[in-house]
C-alpha cells in the first residue's frame, strides 16, 4: 500500500519523483504529493487523483532542487483530498514527512499535540507523526544538524504503535534524507553521487541497479556521496548490497494496452522461469535447494498446511490438489489473516508454506511468525528476494517471475502454481511416486509454456465472448477439483477489474443453493476439461441449461464436443489432469481482462485496490 520514492544527489529531484511515482502508482493512486528543498525552504505540490494531476501541477510551477520526497496514496485515514494527500508537514512547516502504514495509536497522540497547541489540517494518522517529529526537534535545540533531526525521528518513533515506512526532510539541510521502516518495504538505491529511497525496487530499476533492501527497525540517512544505516537504537546494523535480478524494460508496459495483457502474455517465459534448473531428469524429480530441509525431514512429513490471501491463497489450493495427489500427503490451506487469530491445533512434522508474491503482505507475514513462534518450520513462496517474508523464513522457492505491476494478479499466479506442482514432484518421488510418474510429469511440465501460447492465440475470440456478456449483473464460474480454486481466481480476476458480481463455486454445489442464482441474464463459466469428473461436469452444466442460464464452457481439445450445451466454447490444450488447472486459469485471465476492457475500466488500477497489502 502507498508508494514511497525519495532523491538526493546531483540531478534535478522533481522529473525523477515523479517518473518514480508513476512506477509505483500500482501501490495506491488516491492521491499524490512531493516536497523538494528551494532556496526558500521546502516546496510542497500534492493533488488528490492520480498522478498525472499532480504532474500537471507541477509542470505549471517547476522549480529546480537536487533533493525531495514523494508519494502516492492508497487512503487509510481520511479521504483522498489534497489536504489528506502526503506529505504532511510538521507544526512549524520546517519537516516533510511521507508515510506507508498505519498510526494505531495516532488517536492519543493527536490528542496529547492538540492539547500543547498543535493544529492538525488533515484527518491522517501520518500528519500526527509529522508533528510528533517536529515536536522532539523543538526539544532538540541543544542537536544540531544531521543529528537533531535523527534524534527526533528516532524519539517520534519510538511512541509509536504500527506500521511505517517513512521518508523525512528538514527545510535546513538540504542534501538530507531520512528513513525507516517497521512492517512497511523500504529500498536504497545506490549511485555514486546519488541516493535514492522506494517501496520498490522497481522504481529504482531505470536508474541504478544496486540496491539494500532495508529490515525492520532499520534507520537509514541518505547524502549525495553516502549513505548511514543503523538500527532504531543508533547502532550499526549488518547489510548486503544487491544487484536487481531484472532489467528495467521489465518493468515497461511496452506496446500492450495495458500491464496485466502484458503479464499475461508473459506467462510462458513465466513458466520457464519457475522451472528453469529445477527439474533433473535422470532421477525425474525437482531441485529445490532453498526448502533447506534434507529428503529424510521432507518424507518424515505429516502434514503441510499453506497460507496465503486473495490470489496466492488459491494458487496454495491449487498446490494442495497437486501435493495430495502426487505424494498422498495431507494439505491444508487457510487464509493468512485468520490462522494468524485462530487456536489452531498443530501436529508436530507440520510444515508450512506461506505465499506471497511480494513477499511483504502484512497477514501472511504475520503467519509466519505465528506458524515460527509455535515451533513450525515455515518456508516461503515469493518473488521478492529482498522481501521480509525471503529473509525471515526458514527457507523457499523464488518464483523469478520478474516484476508485476498490473494490480490483478495474473503470472504471479501461474508462477506459484508451477512451484508447487515442482513441489508436488519432488515430494512425490521422495515417497511412493515411481520415475516414470515422475518423467511424465517434467515431460508435460516443459510442455507448458507452448500449450499457453495456444490459449493467448485465442485471445481475440475471447474477446469476442466478453464483449457479448460485459453486460451481465453478475456471473458464476465453476469447477471441480484442482480447477475449483481456478474457479475462484477466474471470479476473482472478473470482480477485481471489470467490477462484475462474480462468485466461484465448486461444480458439485450447485443443486446445494447456487442454483438459485441462475437466470437468463447470469452466465455461467463451467471449467469442465475432460478428465475424471468430465461427466460430472456435463451433469452441471446441463442442469444450468435446463434453468435457461448461459453457459461459458471451457474444455479441453480432442475430446466431446460440448458446443450443443454450452452458448460458448474455449477450448484448452489437454495436459496431465494434476497440472491442468496452470492451463485452465488463463483463459479466465483473458476473459476478465476483455470484459474490463469492454467496459471502459481502469485495468491496471481499478478502484480501491493497491498491488501490495502491506497494512491490516
Amino acid at each position: 500500500m502507498c508508494g514511497i520514492i525519495a532523491y538526493v544527489g546531483d540531478r534535478e529531484a522533481q522529473p525523477i519523483l515523479l517518473d518514480g511515482l508513476s512506477r509505483l502508482e500500482y501501490r495506491g493512486y488516491d492521491s499524490a504529493g512531493l516536497a523538494v528543498h528551494t532556496a526558500g525552504g521546502l516546496r510542497v505540490q500534492k493533488k488528490a487523483g492520480r498522478i498525472a494531476a499532480l504532474s500537471a501541477a507541477v509542470a505549471r510551477q517547476p522549480v529546480s532542487s537536487t533533493s525531495g520526497i514523494s508519494h502516492t496514496r492508497w487512503a487509510t485515514h481520511g479521504e483522498p483530498t489534497d489536504a489528506n494527500a502526503h506529505p504532511h508537514l510538521d507544526q512549524s512547516g520546517n519537516i516533510a514527512l511521507v508515510h506507508n502504514g498505519v498510526i494505531e495509536n495516532f488517536h492519543e497522540l493527536k490528542q496529547a499535540l492538540t492539547l500543547q497547541g498543535h493544529v492538525f489540517h488533515s484527518a491522517t494518522d501520518t500528519e500526527v507523526l509529522a508533528h510528533l517529529i517536529g515536536e522532539h526537534y523543538e526539544k532538540l535545540a541543544t542537536l544540531s544538524g544531521v543529528a537533531r533531526l535523527s534524534a527526533a525521528v528516532r524519539a517520534a518513533l519510538g511512541e509509536v504503535d504500527g506500521t511505517y515506512g517513512i521518508a523525512v526532510i528538514h527545510r535546513d539541510l538540504p542534501n538530507v534524507v531520512i528513513g525507516a521502516r517497521r512492517g512497511s518495504p523500504l529500498v536504497v538505491g545506490i549511485g555514486a553521487t546519488e541516493k535514492f529511497l522506494s517501496s520498490d525496487a522497481a522504481a529504482l530499476a531505470p536508474y541504478t541497479q544496486k540496491v539494500v533492501y532495508l529490515k525492520d527497525f532499520d534507520f537509514v540517512t541518505l547524502q549525495p556521496g553516502q549513505f548511514d544505516l543503523q538500527n532504531l537504537g543508533g547502532r550499526d546494523t549488518d547489510y548486503e548490497i544487491k544487484e536487481l535480478d531484472f532489467k528495467p524494460e521489465a518493468a515497461e508496459q511496452g506496446a500492450f494496452a495495458h500491464f496485466m495483457l502484458k503479464e499475461i502474455f508473459e506467462q510462458p517465459e513465466t513458466i520457464r522461469n519457475a522451472m528453469r534448473g529445477r527439474v533433473d531428469k535422470d532421477t525425474a524429480t525437482a531441485h529445490l535447494g532453498g526448502l533447506n530441509l534434507t529428503g529424510e525431514q521432507l518424507r518424515d512429513l505429516r502434514r503441510i498446511i499453506v497460507l496465503g490471501c486473495g490470489t496466492a491463497l488459491y494458487a496454495g489450493m491449487v498446490g494442495k490438489h497437486m501435493i495430495e495427489n502426487a505424494a498422498l500427503l495431507p494439505v491444508e490451506t487457510d487464509f493468512s489473516s485468520e490462522f494468524r487469530y485462530r487456536n489452531t491445533p498443530l501436529e508436530n512434522d507440520t510444515l508450512f508454506f506461506v505465499v506471497s508474491q511480494s513477499g511483504e503482505t502484512a497477514d501472511t507475514l504475520g503467519a509466519l511468525r505465528e506458524a515460527q513462534r509455535k515451533g513450525h518450520r515455515a518456508l516461503g513462496i515469493c518473488n521478492n528476494v529482498g522481501s521480509t517474508i525471503a529473509r525471515e523464513s526458514d527457507g523457499g522457492v523464488y518464483m523469478h517471475a520478474g516484476p508485476e505491476i498490473g494490480v490483478a494478479a495474473t503470472k504471479s499466479f501461474i508462477s506459484q502454481a508451477t512451484v508447487f506442482a515442482l513441489l508436488a514432484l519432488k515430494l512425490g518421488r521422495l515417497r511412493h511416486l515411481s520415475a516414470s510418474a515422475g518423467g511424465e510429469i517434467i515431460e508435460a511440465l516443459e510442455k507448458l509454456p507452448a500449450q499457453v501460447e495456444v490459449i493467448l492465440q485465442q485471445s481475440d475470440a475471447i474477446k469476442n465472448i466478453a464483449e457479448k456478456y460485459a453486460d451481465s449483473r453478475s456471473m458464476l464460474f465453476f469447477g471441480r477439483l484442482g480447477n475449483y480454486p481456478v474457479a475462484l481466481e477466474g471470479a476473482l480476476k472478473m470482480k477485481e477489474i471489470s467490477y462484475l458480481h462474480a462468485e466461484g463455486y465448486p461444480s458439485s454445489e450447485l443443486k446445494h443453493g447456487v442454483i438459485a442464482l441462475i437466470d437468463k441474464k447470469t452466465p455461467s463459466v463451467v471449467i469442465a476439461p475432460h478428465d475424471s469428473l468430465y461427466d460430472k461436469n456435463m451433469n452441471s452444466l446441463q442442469e444450468i441449461k435446463a434453468r435457461c442460464g448461459p453457459v461459458i464452457c471451457l474444455t479441453t481439445c480432442g475430446g466431446r464436443d460440448t458446443g450443443h450445451l454450452a452458448d460458448e466454447v474455449i477450448k484448452i490444450p489437454q495436459t496431465l489432469e494434476l497440472l491442468q488447472p496452470i492451463l485452465n486459469v488463463v483463459p479466465l485471465q483473458l476473459l476478465a481482462y476483455h470484459t474490463a476492457a469492454a467496459l471502459g475500466r481502469d485495468i491496471d488500477k481499478p478502484r480501491n485496490l493497491a498491488k501490495s497489502v502491506t497494512v491490516e
